[in-house]
């Protein structure tokens, strides 16, 4: 056994060897245990979500101002502990330090974001009463519901629930989370920040418990008020038929299977430094990033030469000059090998690295030309980092090619004239033109996928509303004599007045 598999096997083994009361975290890097932590069974998960419940009347009952503050000093709060936070996420998750303060950065402004718009999108909004009911005043308020489930991810343990820990806060809620077993340590870390930046706070505004599947599972049949899931989109699909028993609402951030178009008037060398960092990035272990890629056949050659020759200079590791670190779930590996053999056996071609770039923990960039649409490598989610790049001969093929994909999260556009208009045609959630994961940096935009990539939305306004309830107020501000329409003291020459009245207002639309 190698060096790299004994260590693979280690940190494999560190995490599983459990008890029904303790969770030990790793480094995916090493296999060095680097804390334990207890895990909460269903009676810690009630007990967690009835504190929450308990905090939701002292925390709803703030103003918005009141709480923009105190999310705003969360996140003061992380960047005074930045080095110390940054160097976890880099032992826990395996990440480098530059790309585990990107992240940071990245949830920080998510924080801002909405704290700072949550009063303009969710305060109470007038509308028109309409001409047959203008005796009345009409107004929408929103309001929280009350405690938030959110289960986290372990490839951005920071960034990623963040979309719908500081939303949820922001729009009134309480929330308790469950970090994902590869990334305990983070999510402990994120919520004791709030707690050291907001003492005077009611103990339960943000819980943090820890588990595997089992504490996720409960969490989702504790009562609360909505689950926000990220992950797979198996899991994905159980969390929403528990939430079914109790009706309770979800909201899914699933897998994606990202598609790039490289028209015939793109940059190609702009296109292939994305699409070479989109690829590999964070190991490959992005749902939004780069998995398979559409090259017009007029730049073919020149794009692919560009991009092998970049990621031919970009290699894994763990010391500061690797690019990318280890893979964070060693199961993972697996299915990365296992890709790579499907499209080499589906009549693909590795013009970069292979199935030997696989020396877990950690895997070299791979590139895979002209493989097979049928081949896991292309129909499933790879998760690795592996980019597959096909010919097309039009744009339209790419399209087509692109939306034949039972996922739908993210996608990119390469292309001097046409970027917006290719955009258009795409069956996703979000779209990055002339760059790789745009949208995801832009706070004001939404994030979310249709099909098997997920439902609902977090970030932007969408974000803060997925974590509100509408509440519509009507109200008679007087009467008008012979207008008592939904009385049965209405008479007949109200109705025959109407009669007259709604073809005036309706019946001359041509």
């Amino acid at each position: 056994m190698s060096t790299t598999e004994s260590t693979a096997a280690a940190a494999a083994k560190a995490s599983e060897s459990t008890s029904d009361t303790e969770l030990t975290s790793v480094n995916p890097a090493t296999g060095e245990v680097i804390a334990t932590h207890p895990v909460a069974d269903e009676e810690a998960v009630r007990a967690a979500v009835a504190k929450a419940r308990s905090a939701a009347a002292t925390w709803s009952g703030l103003s918005f101002a009141e709480r923009k503050q105190a999310l705003l000093r969360w996140a003061s709060r992380l960047v005074a502990r930045s080095d110390e936070f940054c160097d976890l996420i880099h032992t826990e998750n395996g990440k480098p330090r530059d790309d585990a303060y990107l992240e940071m950065m990245l949830a920080l402004e998510h924080i801002a974001w909405a704290a700072k718009n949550a009063e303009k999108v969710l305060k109470p909004k007038k509308v028109s009463s309409g001409a047959t009911m203008s005796n009345f005043s009409a107004s929408i308020e929103q309001r929280p519901l009350g405690v938030i489930g959110v289960i986290g991810p372990w490839n951005y343990p920071v960034y990623t629930p963040n979309g719908s820990l500081a939303y949820a806060l922001a729009a009134g809620n309480t929330v308790v989370f469950k970090p994902s077993e590869y990334s305990t340590g983070i999510g402990n870390f994120v919520g004791k920040a709030f707690a050291e930046a907001n003492p005077e706070l009611p103990d339960g505004v943000f819980t943090v418990i820890n588990g595997y599947g089992a504490t996720g599972a409960a969490l989702v049949r504790s009562g609360v008020d909505k689950v926000a899931f990220t992950g797979s989109t198996a899991t994905g699909k159980k969390i929403m038929a528990a939430a079914a028993d109790t009706l309770t609402p979800v909201l899914l951030e699933c897998g994606g299977k990202d598609p790039v178009i490289v028209a015939e008037d793109a940059d190609i060398a702009a296109a292939a430094d994305a699409v070479a960092y989109g690829a590999t990035m964070n190991s490959g272990q992005t749902c939004a990033g780069v998995e398979r890629v559409y090259v017009h056949k007029s730049i073919r050659e020149p794009f692919i030469a560009e991009v092998t020759k970049i990621l031919s200079g970009v290699h894994a590791g763990s010391d500061d000059k690797a690019s990318y670190g280890p893979m964070t779930m060693p199961s993972q590996v697996d299915i990365v090998r296992r890709h790579i053999e499907s499209a080499l056996a589906d009549g693909g071609t590795a013009v970069l690295g292979g199935v030997e770039s696989v020396k877990a923990p950690y895997i070299e960039p791979v590139i895979l030309v002209d493989v097979d649409e049928n081949s896991d490598a292309v129909a499933e989610e790879t998760f690795g980092p592996t980019v597959t790049i096909r010919t097309v001969d039009s744009v339209d093929e790419a399209i087509e090619l692109a939306n034949n994909s039972k996922y739908g999260l993210g996608s990119a556009v390469f292309s001097r004239k046409r970027g917006v208009e290719i955009a258009r045609r795409l069956r996703v959630g979000a779209t990055s033109v002339n760059s790789v994961l745009g949208f995801a940096a832009i706070a004001a935009l939404p994030f979310g996928g249709v099909g098997d990539s997920g439902i609902g939305r977090i970030h932007g306004a969408p974000g803060l509303l997925e974590f509100s309830s509408p509440h519509s107020i009507a109200v008679q501000r007087f009467a008008i004599p012979g207008m008592a329409l939904m009385s049965y003291k209405r008479t007949d020459a109200t109705m025959k007045m109407l009669r007259k009245m709604v073809p005036f207002l309706h019946g001359r639309n041509k």
